[in-house]
């Protein structure tokens, strides 16, 4: 006779639960939707069971579900592209100047995006005496503006893809999203080599500003800091930051790469998500005075 564990004799087996499932059982009394247990998890953060970094992931986790990639693409208009039908020299220096790992290639206008330009491999072009750009360019994926970002983070990851080119409902480009731009919805503002060491350096200066003194400015940094480090009077009595004080002028959370010129100074979000601004490129303009004066 064939030999049965106790649970096939008892037919009560019950199936293996997540440790998410295992997690939310504990838990009293249960809660019977996601604004209940977002609720009971901000309890628990609040009684310091979860600490403040723990809290802010799970809340975006639960926001990367309830996002689609038209809510933080890059748009059309900021897309920063190559166009192989022109000359490499023609677009090398904006490679150069942005530093983009990768870059959309277009043929002659922005709706025919024809593959995904790695910018390593633009090494080739100074190793190679017949270089052809169009050979290099990687497949390029394209996703609808409705497309969930925890469904895309999932083909971002068993595709091995960084990069999507997202399409309106008549087929035409109406942005991008990179698996960076839909991690930072998950933990925050991911760090690069423009990061700040010192938690206290708000601003910091650029040396190599070509038109005119730049910084790099956290945006939480305060406005009475922000005017007195750049002799600027920007005054909002609604806001103290200089990111509350972008956001509020524009009566919206800008976009990644948005710029907007305010009392002769250029802002430009160097790093944003769908809820805050994280830090800024700013650049003094000539005043009308100087401008004659040129």
């Amino acid at each position: 006779m064939q030999d049965h564990s106790p649970s096939e004799k008892t037919g009560d087996a019950k199936p293996h639960r997540s440790l998410f499932e295992r997690l939310t059982a504990l838990m009293a009394p249960e809660p019977e939707s996601r604004t209940e247990l977002l609720a009971i998890l901000q309890d628990a953060h609040e009684r310091k069971l979860i600490d403040a970094d723990a809290m802010s992931m799970i809340e975006g986790v639960f926001q990367v579900s309830e996002l689609s990639a038209r809510d933080i693409m890059v748009t059309r208009a900021q897309m920063d592209v190559i166009d192989i039908s022109k000359p490499i020299e023609e677009w090398l220096p904006m490679v150069l100047e942005t530093a983009h790992s990768r870059f959309p290639a277009v043929d002659g206008e922005r709706d025919n995006v024809v593959g995904i330009l790695l910018a390593k491999d633009l090494l080739r072009y100074y190793a190679e005496e017949s270089f052809d750009v169009r050979q290099t360019l990687r497949k390029a994926v394209f996703i609808p503006e409705s497309k969930r970002l925890n469904v895309l983070l999932a083909d971002f990851r068993s595709k091995h893809n960084h990069m999507a080119i997202v399409v309106d409902e008549y087929g035409g480009v109406a942005g991008l999203v990179t698996i960076e731009d839909v991690l930072e919805q998950i933990v925050g503002d991911i760090e690069d080599e423009y990061d700040f060491d010192e938690e206290e350096d708000n601003i910091l200066a650029i040396p190599d500003g070509k038109d005119g003194p730049r910084w790099r400015v956290r945006a939480l940094t305060e406005i009475a800091q922000f005017n007195d480090e750049l002799g600027t009077a920007l005054v909002n009595p609604n806001v103290e930051t200089i990111g509350g004080f972008i956001t509020d002028h524009l009566a919206r959370v800008p976009r990644k790469d948005e710029e907007v010129e305010i009392d002769n100074l250029r802002f430009r979000v160097v790093r944003a998500d769908a809820r805050h601004i994280h830090m800024l490129l700013v650049e003094k303009l000539p005043s009308s005075e100087e401008a004659v004066e040129s």
